[in-house]
């Protein structure tokens, strides 16, 4: 997977996204900002908001900013955000999750629902996420990681060959994703259909926050 192929793979995904990917992942964004609990004033960090199905669910009195790499999916959470009044939804940016256009500690959540199998790197994702968090934040990242049953695994790493085709990978380790990225999970849950899918509760490391590397200017 490399930016390229995300935002062609993304560009063909546009226009039927949400009835795709709509009604199958709502729960679990209904489940992650439910945990989130975010309170009056907070800013919040959405890392690939998509077409923005997740924006009105966020309660009216967070400050919500949602990044995306695929312009054609942004110019859809552009229109959602006017045609429902979502005066919540302070910006949509087009960035690279991995390399995030905003200053240290500038969120007091962040949140990355369904990326980290996008992503080039998932580690380069958790280290921005967690350098833009402030001191005593949070992180959520909901995700589908790679299945246990032997069965359900098996396929999964008979059809990784073809995530370039389909914009992700199915066979991502939770073990590996979460020794690689250091994350200080504090809670996990099953999420959607048949629970297939992760909802993780992280907490940022402040000394691991200090070392993050800061984006170019």
């Amino acid at each position: 997977m490399d930016i390229d192929t995300i935002e062609r793979v993304y560009r063909r995904y546009a226009p039927r996204y949400d009835f795709y990917f709509g009604a199958l992942f709502q729960p679990g964004r209904r489940a992650v900002i439910q945990r989130m609990r975010c309170r009056p004033g907070e800013r919040v960090l959405e890392v690939g908001v998509g077409t923005g199905l997740s924006l009105p669910l966020y309660p009216r009195d967070v400050q919500l900013v949602g990044i995306d790499i695929s312009q054609e999916m942004l110019l859809r959470a552009h229109a959602r955000r006017e045609c429902e009044r979502l005066g919540h939804v302070a910006g949509l940016v087009r960035s690279d999750a991995e390399r995030l256009c905003f200053s240290d500690a500038s969120f007091d959540k962040v949140v990355a629902m369904y990326v980290a199998s996008v992503v080039p790197s998932p580690a380069r994702l958790v280290e921005e996420m967690r350098r833009v968090c402030r001191p005593g934040g949070e992180i959520f990242i909901v995700n589908h990681f790679h299945h246990a049953n032997p069965v359900i695994g098996g396929v999964e790493r008979l059809i990784s060959p073809m995530s370039r085709l389909m914009g992700f990978r199915p066979d991502v380790s939770l073990q590996r994703f979460i020794e690689e990225t250091r994350l200080e999970v504090v809670e996990r849950a099953a999420v959607n259909a048949f629970g297939y899918w992760t909802l993780l509760r992280a907490q940022p490391s402040r000394s691991l926050a200090a070392s993050a590397r800061r984006p170019d200017a």
